[in-house]
């Protein structure tokens, strides 16, 4: 048997985090359980007439959650567990996960696990596949006569669009996740290219079907063509948008489209410098700080998200708060912006990301003052969600 505990799935952008600066500590806590994954190459259970060959365990506190065949999807679930939970430990008490990166629709599982009270974890808003076209997703590096299964849902023309949208939302999809830009690369006189991806028609199609479930469409999109046609196709949120024109930034404003910058996960492994991706990666995160001082100036609505498991879980999600404020925001627009403005974006204002009466009981605590230093929230002694108390740390009086 192996003991396993693994971190980092789902690509998520984290768009929700209820703060205060002091917040009354529950008398006797229970700690949160561990979770532990325990691989058998033969497994008895006690009640089966044969062994049971590769199975895993998946064990919550004192209680098995699930008993399971090992493979990669069920290994990549167990994953999710733990990152699900290292969200909640850090004071991220709702996420909005954009894209299970090849996993189906397992985020649709976490989610019900966590309601259901199975896995601790944060109140989740998924998207399930996320959609693309021929051409336009990774996997790259393999023989071309190589069918390699693909991260998101593919689709070519407005038909397989709209029925791509109809199929996620029928299977539990919260919102809409579409790349509408994939590859990047510098032309000759070093400015930033990106790949377009779906047509305006396909575009069109997704965001119709999903406005008439009354969900939203998250586009990713870095630049360019693939930008432009995300904004006219009607997407309600620009996930990175790392260059952005003047005209852009207007139309953004004029339609309420948000804007979810994810400026963090830009400054890890870079390629080295003197490479054509490493030029790539710079130019990237030169262009990226640019486009966050313009929208910002120009009134763009501006949601915290930061494209964890682009980065790893060991490192604290609310890194992306002083790179917020290192780029013109002060730190209370930075805490608004990953609370009570993210709450808008996901349509719960007043329910969620405000400690106010009629909201759900989510609370956290630093000991330092976030106005002060925003990296403060980078350390969070006291987590509450929906009224419960999932972590504390803070001293007791006369402690």
């Amino acid at each position: 048997m192996q003991r396993l505990v693994s971190f980092g799935i789902f690509a998520m952008c984290l768009t929700q985090l209820c703060l205060a600066q002091q917040a009354p500590v529950a008398q006797g806590t229970a700690a949160a359980p561990h979770t532990v994954v325990i691989r058998a190459r033969s497994l008895i259970d006690g009640t089966s007439a044969q062994p049971r060959a590769n199975q895993e365990i998946l064990i919550s506190g004192d209680r098995i959650t699930a008993v399971y065949a090992a493979g990669t999807a069920s290994y990549r679930a167990a994953r999710a567990v733990v990152a699900a939970r290292r969200a909640l430990e850090q004071g991220f008490t709702t996420i909005r996960d954009v894209e299970t990166e090849g996993a189906g629709y397992g985020d649709v599982g976490i989610k019900q696990a966590i309601n259901e009270g199975y896995i601790p974890g944060p109140r989740m808003f998924v998207v399930t596949r996320a959609i693309s076209t021929t051409g336009g997703y990774p996997l790259e590096g393999y023989a071309p006569e190589i069918t390699v299964p693909k991260g998101a849902q593919l689709i070519d023309g407005p038909v397989e669009a709209r029925k791509a949208a109809r199929e996620q939302l029928d299977h539990g999809a919260d919102w809409i996740k579409v790349y509408m830009t994939h590859r990047s690369w510098l032309d000759e006189q070093g400015a930033l290219v990106s790949q377009p991806t779906l047509t305006l028609e396909e575009i069109q199609a997704i965001v119709d079907e999903a406005h008439g479930w009354r969900r939203k469409v998250a586009c990713h999109a870095y630049s360019g063509i693939g930008l432009q046609r995300a904004l006219d196709g009607g997407c309600d949120s620009i996930e990175h948008g790392l260059e952005l024109t003047d005209a852009q930034v207007a139309q953004m404003v004029k339609q309420g489209t948000w804007l979810v910058p994810t400026l963090a996960v830009y400054y890890y492994d870079p390629d080295p410098p003197e490479t054509p991706t490493g030029k790539r990666d710079r130019k990237r995160v030169e262009v990226h700080g640019v486009s966050f001082r313009k929208a910002l100036r120009g009134g763009v609505k501006i949601a915290f998200g930061t494209d964890v498991g682009g980065f790893v879980w060991t490192d604290p999600i609310a890194q992306e708060f002083p790179r917020m404020v290192e780029f013109g925001m002060t730190p209370m627009q930075a805490i608004q912006a990953a609370t009570s403005r993210a709450a808008e974006l996901l349509g719960e204002r007043g329910q969620l990301g405000v400690i106010a009466p009629g909201a759900y009981a989510d609370v956290i605590a630093v000991s330092g003052d976030p106005l002060a230093d925003v990296g403060a929230l980078k350390n969070v002694s006291f987590v509450m969600k929906n009224g419960s108390v999932f972590r504390s740390t803070t001293r007791q009086p006369g402690e």
